[in-house]
């Protein structure tokens, strides 16, 4: 019910990932893994990528999604 954040890590590298782990109940994401691989760029596209699957979902917001997985 949102009293402990959750934080999602491991093997997040796209936005389709970020997503799964919000959805499964992360309010937030840890990307150490893809910047070390694919430099500080990755988060953009994470971002973009993350935004897409939002929108088709129909959210406005990552909160909305958190745990609807």
């Amino acid at each position: 019910n949102g009293q402990i954040p959750l934080i999602g890590v491991g093997g997040i590298s796209s936005g389709a990932d970020a997503y799964d782990k919000i959805r499964a109940g992360a309010s937030l994401v840890q990307l150490y893994s893809a910047l070390i691989y694919d430099g500080p760029k990755i988060a953009c596209r994470i971002n973009r990528e993350l935004a897409e699957f939002l929108r088709k979902d129909g959210f406005t917001r990552v909160s909305q999604a958190v745990g609807l997985g």
